[in-house]
């Protein structure tokens, strides 16, 4: 064919422009002196606008510069331009021995490199999923063992060899048959039907296990056998403890609704102040606003504020109580920002959740508001307003989510007038105010109140108190309840501590009430010497006060305007401590 065709002249320009490489060669100075057709589709730049410039101003990474200093080829240097990839070789140009210029060499590369790039990451993620897997495998089930249609081991884990001894290795491309006689969870490779939760011998081992057939496209390709129990033993002390959660569960679930339902029954009533108050109540417990709740001792504040969370948005959340006026001032702020680790001397390793962090998400009921000193009053207003607390010792600010319902029994406009109560505070707490009123101002609600009680001590003290007799119940309606609900409580628990029928009688009734059972009798305490008619005053104040508090010391201390030391000299003194 050559013998007849003519001969065709290729010349080397020709050559060097069909070629995929672009090619760049330049002088001494890094001047361009010629460049194949290929570097216009890197650059897109007409080669003849390339002629007579300077490399550097379109390939300043190429090192083309580094070989004319040196002399020294450069091969195979990976470089970017652009969006591309290069692979780039440089090599000085040479004539008698003398440097006359250089070459360079560039082959795009992207689609090769970012086939290599897949193909780590892929490698990557494979030898990762593999590790999970491995990891899954070993922690997932106290023990997992996998079989090919044939019945050989093509997975297991150290938990299943370990039953035999041995290694995940040494069971794998074994057949089954061959480690264990009856391995019973190759029936499904014939059944193919899964069985959970069957009680099998392993290697003398009493196990609960579990066999599932492996299916694709249709057809059983192996089975898989898991341990979920090694021992019996487990099972039955698992299920004794999931039924303990489920009693301790039911137990919460009871007493929150039992609190509930209290809460409403000791709020219910004839009176209607008391009705109002409580209708008022639930309209506000629908909102986030803050409560202050005022009223006597013993009026039931706590049961109003039990009775705004439960009706609330927020009654699954935590309910948390603190009585401003028994935490010590120096204990306070701890005990309301908790603190953290090394905060002071002796505090508990890992720090301390305060009561605010403990009630997010809740309501946080601080009782006895008027008593807290004025330097907490200060952190207090800060957290209502920023919504966030700050641990003692700790630096990091930490949001929280609580509703503030306050209570108290002090006149906190007096408090204000004498410097003893933030005003600023006062304001942030007095959203809603709701003015609980005393016993004596309700006393059509007593005969409901009894009622409650007897409810409330019948299933306490098993016992089966129908009523109160008519001469107790006057007794009771005479009184002026200083104690209020609290003192009728107290009243109503020590008469089913005395009694010895289905009935409440004025003899069960404490000694300061019997005297009122006739107005005209003559008082026993009045008989004696002025220092035993003191004496036994006396007495009766702090037994009736202890009564009205609930033993409550500190609050009986109050209550008598006597110190505790005072409190506690007069109790020795009646024999009373």
């Amino acid at each position: 064919m050559l013998r007849k065709r003519q001969p065709v002249s290729i010349t080397l320009d020709e050559v060097l422009d069909n070629t995929n490489s672009a090619i760049i060669a330049v002088d001494p100075q890094g001047l361009i002196l010629y460049a194949n057709r290929a570097v216009y589709n890197i650059l897109k730049i007409p080669v003849r606008n390339l002629l007579g410039q300077s490399v550097t101003a379109y390939f300043p990474e190429t090192g083309l510069m580094r070989v004319l200093e040196n002399g020294i080829a450069e091969l195979g240097q990976q470089m970017k331009f652009n969006n591309t990839i290069l692979l780039s070789s440089q090599t000085p140009i040479y004539l008698d021995d003398e440097l006359i210029g250089a070459v360079a060499v560039f082959q795009d590369i992207t689609v090769l490199q970012n086939f290599i790039d897949n193909l780590v990451i892929e490698r990557e993620k494979t030898e990762f999923l593999q590790h999970i897997l491995e990891v899954v495998l070993n922690i997932a089930y106290d023990g997992l063992i996998v079989v090919n249609k044939k019945g050989v081991v093509t997975m297991t884990n150290q938990a299943f060899a370990s039953f035999f001894r041995q290694c995940p290795e040494d069971l794998i491309g074994k057949p089954i048959t061959e480690i264990y006689k009856n391995p019973k969870f190759t029936e499904v490779l014939k059944t193919g039907l899964p069985v959970h939760g069957y009680i099998h011998d392993l290697n003398g081992h009493e196990i609960i296990a579990s066999r599932i057939p492996i299916i694709q496209d249709g057809k059983i390709v192996g089975a898989l056998g898991k341990i979920v129990f090694k021992n019996v033993n487990e099972l039955y002390t698992l299920t004794k403890k999931v039924n303990s959660l489920r009693s301790e569960l039911d137990y919460y679930k009871k007493d929150v609704l039992e609190k509930n339902r209290s809460a409403r029954e000791l709020l219910k009533g004839r009176n209607s102040v008391m009705n109002s108050l409580v209708h008022t109540a639930l309209r506000v417990a629908k909102s986030e606003s803050t409560v202050l709740l005022r009223g006597e001792n013993g009026t039931g504040k706590e049961l109003f504020a039990q009775l705004l969370h439960n009706e609330s948005f927020r009654w699954q959340g935590p309910f948390i109580k603190v009585n401003c006026a028994a935490v010590p001032g120096n204990l306070l702020e701890s005990e309301l920002f908790g603190y953290d680790e090394g905060a002071f001397t002796g505090a508990r390793k890992g720090g301390k959740l305060g009561k605010f962090e403990l009630a997010d998400g809740g309501t946080l009921f601080l009782d006895e508001i008027g008593d807290m000193e004025m330097a907490m009053q200060v952190k207090l207003l800060r957290v209502i307003q920023e919504r966030e607390i700050e641990r003692l010792g700790g630096t990091k600010p930490r949001d929280i989510d609580v509703r503030i319902v306050a209570a108290t029994n002090r006149d906190l406009e007096a408090m204000i007038r004498n410097r003893q109560f933030r005003e600023d505070l006062y304001y942030r707490l007095n959203v809603v105010t709701l003015t609980i009123p005393p016993l004596r101002e309700r006393k059509d609600d007593i005969e409901g109140l009894i009622k409650t009680f007897l409810k409330k001590f019948n299933l306490q003290f098993l016992q089966s108190v129908t009523g109160i007799t008519e001469e107790a119940l006057n007794v009771l309606m005479k009184h002026r309840w200083p104690g209020n609900i609290r003192e009728l409580e107290n009243i109503i628990e020590r008469a089913f501590n005395l009694l010895d029928g289905t009935e409440i009688q004025l003899k069960h009734l404490p000694n300061y009430l019997q005297i009122l059972a006739d107005g005209h009798q003559e008082r026993p305490f009045l008989e004696g010497t002025l220092e035993n008619i003191l004496n036994r005053v006396e007495k009766e104040a702090l037994i009736h006060t202890l009564d009205t508090t609930n033993g409550n010391k500190v609050q009986a201390a109050k209550a008598l305007g006597l110190s505790r030391s005072g409190l506690y000299k007069k109790l020795i003194k009646h024999q009373l401590h």
